[in-house]
């Protein structure tokens, strides 16, 4: 396959838009009108319930998943003549897929997600005990403070590190975790604005342990 197909079909993946169909199928609304406006898991879960949420969440992993576990190898040899072209490639098809994410052709670019379930696909693909330690500290912010945003922000950060630490500081997946970090981060600015003036809603109620 050329690359630049195999690039056309990751977008493409990438902008299958699993959150606007829920709201439509499920309850017949527009997400992008209600709540946070974002078309993520977790405007889903709180307008559409966890079943759904989990869905979406899963749909939205898949759609960085997929391009980079199988799109590498339908490329020909002349494209990626070495295992490190290979990755290159992967993380490319990576890129692509978060990017129909955030703007979605299929909604004509009006309306997308923050990346974070894409990008956790991308690296369950290429780095999946790098994301295990990442989804930890997602998992234990969200537990202890119930806010999702914080709990993507912690984790995005932690990434690179995480990364650095089980494949070394020289691979091109730590470059790639940062510039997805970064990505995620600056996706989440109103997020931090709205941390730093208390007023971000919680999505799951606070431990008291």
């Amino acid at each position: 396959m050329h690359p630049a197909l195999a690039l056309g079909i990751a977008y493409l993946a990438g902008s299958f838009p699993s959150a606007y169909l829920a709201g439509r199928v499920l309850r017949g609304v527009d997400l992008r009108t209600i709540g946070s406006g974002n078309l993520g898991a977790t405007n889903v879960y709180r307008n559409l319930g966890p079943r759904a949420a989990a869905g979406v969440l899963a749909v939205d992993a898949l759609k960085g998943f997929l391009p980079v576990f199988f799109l590498p190898a339908t490329l020909p040899a002349s494209a990626a003549p070495s295992s490190m072209s290979l990755l290159w490639w992967g993380l490319a098809f990576g890129a692509a897929a978060i990017a129909g994410h955030a703007k979605p052709i299929f909604l004509l670019g009006r309306g997308g997600g923050k990346g974070v379930a894409t990008a956790s696909g991308v690296f369950l693909a290429l780095a999946p005990a790098a994301l295990g330690v990442s989804f930890l500290a997602f998992v234990l912010t969200a537990w202890r403070t119930g806010f999702v945003s914080l709990a993507s922000i912690i984790s995005a950060l932690v990434l690179p590190f995480a990364v650095a630490i089980t494949l070394g500081g020289r691979s091109p997946l730590f470059l790639a975790s940062l510039a997805i970090g970064a990505f995620v981060i600056w996706s989440h600015r109103a997020n931090i604005a709205r941390l730093r003036q208390g007023t971000e809603p919680r999505t799951f109620r606070r431990t008291t342990a």
